[in-house]
């Protein structure tokens, strides 16, 4: 049951894996390189070439400014002035966002935006840092 809602919540989130495999191309003509993270269910580009640094994850593609996505970030809420959480990795915290994309499919991208983009107020940002401090509570929606 378990591998058959995965692959049906690969296939419901492909196009916006998509637009990360065009972007995961685009960046591998700069230097990128991809490898495959089976836990995080993503294809994760490394050493992307533009952005203003950490990640964005588009379905099943993971796209990362650094080398090693396996490492320590600030949380948004952190970074907004709202207290002093402890860092987070950011690998746990873009598993949670390709979690929510595997579950709202092509609607993610417009929820994401409408829930306020890369915001500390962001609902879906905030999931990802609760998932990521927890291991628990990826959704956005309580």
């Amino acid at each position: 049951m378990r591998r058959a809602l995965l692959a049906l919540g690969i296939l419901w989130t492909a196009p916006n894996t998509l637009l990360g495999l065009l972007a995961g191309a685009a960046a591998v003509a700069f230097g990128a390189r991809a490898t495959l993270r089976r836990g995080d269910l993503a294809l994760v580009f490394h050493g992307v070439p533009w952005g203003p640094g950490g990640a964005l994850t588009l379905g099943n593609v993971i796209l990362h400014t650094g080398e090693d996505l396996a490492t320590p970030c600030l949380t948004y809420a952190h970074m907004a002035g709202e207290g002093d959480e402890p860092a987070i990795l950011l690998c746990d915290h873009e598993r949670a966002h390709v979690l929510q994309a595997m579950v709202l499919g092509p609607l993610f991208l417009p929820a994401y935006l409408l829930c306020g983009g890369v915001s500390a107020r962001n609902r879906f940002e905030r999931a990802a840092d609760r998932y990521a401090r927890t291991g628990r509570g990826w959704w956005p929606w309580t």
